[in-house]
């Protein structure tokens, strides 16, 4: 449930007056992101290991071409492809080092557990990765990451060259340093040597080589012709979703921009394009119910229509919940009866019907209040005479188009007009510029006595 327009004073006190918070003030029905099926593919924190991002980027149920990292409070860190993962393991054949990697990853990577003495901790590994191969000479530079086999003088070298790591690689012979002290971090791990390299450059954070620069990212609120002018200015596959907390909750794609899914809209008391939300071209009206004349709203396919002349469109709604055998809660009922006594102004307008006041009387019944007492009540709380007479002028103004020509009429409701009439130059220069910037034919202003049963007419434009 949404509203078009802002809430005036009568409105905003029958809402407190029955317990209802004030529908969302809705100022376009543009498609947007959220309206999209868009894929909602897991997000990496910056710390878990390049492998794991591989694998989620190949899950063989949902391939995906490219992963949100994010923070830890969820918020976007940057993003990691397929191609940068790629670029990063190349990119290891030029420069065999890896720097600073958590001991928890390379661990993770290599389904690997150190075999040191409890005493001796390790929290990173830093270093060249050199694999030893058998039967050949071996000069092992401190600081760096050996990979060895069934080979005990290499593994010796190693611990007294000061190396950063020995990792054993699918061979017993660690059984003769466990528990062993020393600078150097032993791990053993099932793979063989040339697997167990590849898999420690797979060990860095992914948030090292994920893309952090020139982000391009849409919100959810974010519409979707605008995003469609980014998306072909740019060349990549898919985009970051936040919702409105900056927080990552998926990623668009260009498919998605084909087909996307439209809003369901149902017109309530209107039937013109000038008095409806923009973008209505973009949404899809599935009904209409009103009491106005037809206009000129289109719809791409058949909707369903209630349109009867009677006083308040509200009079309709009342009597489709009689059809479906419901009847509204108490505050409910009260509201709606408010909603046709504000329309009929008491029943005193022309185009209100006997149908109108049954309904409303049968409203005010099930809610235990009495019509006159709470029309009443209502126009008295109008508005008020001291605000600026553009906000007066605006507050009820609606845009009409009969044949070739464009009117707005603005109405005030009122149990006193001799505050409002004082006050017809103002409202003439308001009615005046608002005829100037919207190029109106004719502006009209109705200041309506409920009292008197009559209303003063002000207007600019065309006499005839």
């Amino acid at each position: 449930l949404s509203r078009a327009g802002h809430l005036n004073t009568e409105t905003s006190f029958l809402l407190q007056h029955f317990g209802f918070q004030p529908p969302v003030y809705l100022r376009s029905v543009r498609t947007q992101v959220a309206d999209v099926d868009y894929d909602t593919p897991p997000t990496l924190g910056a710390g878990v290991p390049v492998s794991y991002a591989w694998h989620m980027l190949h899950n063989e149920q949902d391939s995906v071409s490219q992963l949100p990292i994010i923070e830890e409070d969820g918020r976007l860190f940057g993003v990691v492809t397929a191609g940068g993962l790629a670029e990063n393991d190349m990119r290891s054949v030029s420069d065999p080092s890896v720097k600073s990697v958590p001991i928890f990853n390379l661990l993770s990577a290599l389904e690997g557990h150190i075999i040191n003495c409890e005493e001796d901790i390790f929290d990173e590994i830093s270093g060249d990765v050199m694999i030893a191969l058998p039967g050949d000479a071996t000069d092992i530079k401190p600081g760096s990451i050996i990979l060895c086999g069934n080979q005990k003088s290499v593994a010796d070298q190693a611990i007294e060259a000061g190396a950063s790591c020995l990792i054993f690689c699918d061979t017993s012979l660690s059984e003769q340093y466990r528990n062993r002290s020393c600078a150097t971090c032993l791990i053993v791990c099932p793979y063989d040597a040339y697997r167990a390299a590849r898999l420690i450059f797979q060990s860095i954070p992914v948030g090292r080589i994920a893309c952090t620069d020139n982000l391009k990212f849409f919100h959810l609120t974010d519409y979707i012709d605008d995003v469609r002018d980014i998306v072909i200015q740019s060349r990549y596959r898919s985009y970051p979703i936040l919702n409105e907390e900056d927080k990552v909750v998926g990623t668009l794609s260009r498919y998605h921009l084909i087909r996307p899914r439209k809003k369901k809209v149902v017109l309530v008391d209107h039937n013109e394009t000038g008095q409806a939300v923009s973008g209505l071209d973009q949404a899809e009206i599935v009904a209409i119910i009103d009491h106005h004349r037809l206009a000129d709203v289109q719809t791409g396919n058949p909707v369903f229509m209630r349109n009867e002349p009677v006083g308040s469109t509200t009079s309709i709604i009342a009597t489709m919940y009689q059809e479906h055998g419901l009847m509204p809660s108490p505050a409910l009922a009260g509201l709606m009866a408010a909603a046709i006594i504000s329309d009929t102004v008491m029943f005193k307008s022309p185009t209100c019907k006997p149908h109108d006041k049954i309904v409303a009387e049968r409203l005010a019944r099930h809610a235990g209040i009495n019509c006159e007492e709470l029309g009443k009540a209502m126009f008295s709380r109008g508005v008020s005479p001291d605000l600026p007479a553009e906000d007066l002028v605006k507050a009820d103004m609606k845009e009409f188009h009969l044949g070739a020509h464009t009117l707005a009429i603005s109405q005030i409701t009122t149990v006193d007009s001799e505050h409002f009439l004082p006050r017809r130059k103002d409202f003439i220069e308001v009615l005046e510029k608002i005829k100037k910037e919207k190029q109106y034919d004719i502006v009209l202003m109705m200041i309506t006595n409920v009292l008197k049963e009559g209303s003063e007419l002000l207007f600019v434009g065309d006499d005839e």
